[in-house]
């Protein structure tokens, strides 16, 4: 335990959550491979995927994942005055946010299947009814993820990044082991002469994997934190009121009722793709998963590391070193994820030949899915930057301002999803999804600069534009060389597509490193900086 509860500086940070956040994507697509190997795309992956639209919005609505961007300024200052006062505030959100996720998810299980015709309006009656069958068990997820988002703050504030590192991989592990025991135990002789009949005609499909994700989050998100944290000085009681409490939840009630188009992004991939027919919603899925795999890899650890920093340099007035440290994070994301994505955009095709490829996901369904990636990908640039810069609003203590202009946006595009994007289909939704992300993500920068100046964005946009220079022509030959040995190499399908990956990725890094030496070498100063050392 004192391994997981040690201290981390930010560069030691960002490396260890980039770390996780590979070993967790890596587990994610080896997930989301088994899946698409057993139910490929439509029917039973329809209904698993459609099955988090409402217990993510039961997250989001208790600013869940952005918990402890609300409660970390003011834990950070209190425990400074008055350690047992904030321990006392801690207390009062955790008991608060423990009942009111029980009490919705309670309401969400109720009202399950009402819901379900809600969130997927595309599906048939039957759909619906295995739709609320899922829904009921992942439900109370939502309980260990808000309750274990407490216990992050609190790591967070303390800079302890360890326990944040593993808990995606036991979520992970937790759902692929659930989704694979689930259906041997329920075939075993002994099973079916303990259980009904009627309870084993709902263990197959996908059930396991429901199960795994609530089992997940108890284990991963909530149990061990609170095992590590519980060890060290953890004073949790029942506190109920508390003279900061309000001052929470101003900070946090835009991030409960501002449903941003980031927020709701993956939903209405989701919800929309259900009108369109059936498969849609899992080839969209299929092509975000990939999509966001930059995303995670580069934004999430700088985002996540970089908070705390901010906060602190705030709270010591210093807003130079801010706006510098806002200003790295900023770059060294943007510097990585451009050529990330081109490279990724060049080698779509064998990249889901090689992962999804197989079993029940045939060719067919690759190259339905290979333009989807393609489209999200070209967006990922605005997913880093928001990242990013969203904390540094957070840090500031305005939740309001993206709360609101997110929520203008949604309300905007909501309309243009149903009318435009419904009608011509999966890479309409797919376009939508991108503009929309692109349109709010500007909307706050420019908001940025009328109200803080240019000193943190200071040659971003030069840096955007010698980044893709070097990457755009690495890109296009990557590109034209890895379909055409798609087309013509004589191997098995993922022989050729693996052959293909490595191609098209070597051709790329060959022709991107010299160029990107010549035209942008800061980005890769830290990189040749960490190999030295």
């Amino acid at each position: 335990m004192g391994l997981l509860s040690t201290r981390q500086h930010m560069g030691a940070a960002a490396l260890l959550l980039a770390a996780s956040t590979i070993l967790s994507r890596l587990m994610g697509l080896v997930r989301d491979k088994i899946i698409s190997w057993q139910f490929g795309a439509g029917g039973e992956a329809d209904m698993y995927f459609a099955a988090f639209v409402v217990p993510d919005i039961i997250n989001y609505l208790l600013a869940g994942g952005f918990l402890s961007i609300t409660i970390i300024p003011l834990l950070t200052r209190l425990f400074h005055e008055d350690k047992s006062d904030g321990w006392r505030l801690f207390s009062c959100v955790f008991c608060w946010m423990g009942v009111t996720s029980t009490l919705l998810t309670l309401a969400g299980m109720v009202a399950a299947e009402p819901l379900a015709r809600l969130v997927a309006p595309g599906f048939t009656p039957e759909q619906w009814l295995r739709l609320a069958f899922f829904m009921r068990l992942i439900l109370p997820a939502q309980i260990f993820f808000v309750c274990g988002d407490c216990l992050t703050a609190l790591r967070f504030m303390l800079r302890q990044f360890r326990v944040q590192a593993l808990a995606p991989l036991i979520n992970n592990g937790a759902i692929i082991l659930a989704g694979l025991a689930l259906p041997l135990l329920s075939g075993s002789e002994t099973v079916q002469n303990l259980l009904p009949k009627a309870i084993l005609t709902h263990l197959d499909g996908m059930t396991g994997y429901c199960i795994g994700v609530t089992l997940g989050a108890a284990l991963g998100t909530f149990a061990l934190p609170l095992v590590v944290v519980a060890n060290q000085e953890l004073r949790l009681s029942v506190v109920w009121h508390h003279a900061l409490m309000g001052k929470f939840l101003l900070t946090a009630l835009p991030l409960m009722l501002g449903q941003t188009v980031i927020m709701l992004d993956e939903q209405f991939l989701r919800v929309f793709g259900s009108m369109v027919g059936d498969g849609t919603v899992s080839l969209l899925n299929y092509a975000r998963r990939i999509a966001q795999v930059p995303v995670g890899l580069v934004g999430q650890a700088a985002a996540v590391a970089s908070f705390p920093f901010l906060v602190s340099l705030l709270a010591q007035d210093d807003y130079k070193r801010f706006n510098v440290t806002l200003h790295t994070a900023l770059s060294n994301s943007l510097g990585l994820i451009i050529p990330c994505a081109l490279c990724m955009l060049a080698t779509a095709w064998p990249i889901i030949g090689v992962i999804f490829q197989g079993g029940r996901f045939g060719s067919a369904e690759t190259l339905a899915t290979v333009p989807l990636v393609c489209l999200m990908l070209t967006a990922t640039p605005f997913w880093i930057f928001y990242m990013v810069l969203v904390r540094a609003y957070y840090a500031y203590g305005d939740t309001f301002t993206p709360a609101v202009t997110g929520t203008f946006m949604t309300l905007f595009c909501l309309p243009l999803y149903l009318w435009w994007a419904v009608p011509h289909g999966a890479k309409a939704i797919a376009v939508l999804s991108g503009i929309s992300v692109a349109c709010y993500v500007l909307w706050l920068t420019v908001i940025w600069l009328r109200r803080h100046g240019t000193d943190a964005l200071h040659g971003l946009p030069w840096l955007v534009l010698r980044v893709s220079l070097a990457s755009l022509p690495a890109s296009g030959i990557a590109w034209w060389c890895t379909n055409h040995a798609m087309r013509t190499l004589p191997f098995s399908p993922i022989a050729t597509a693996f052959v293909s990956l490595i191609l098209g990725s070597a051709i790329f890094v060959t022709i991107f490193l010299p160029l990107a030496w010549h035209a942008s070498p800061e980005i890769l100063q830290p990189l040749l900086h960490r190999w030295r050392h």
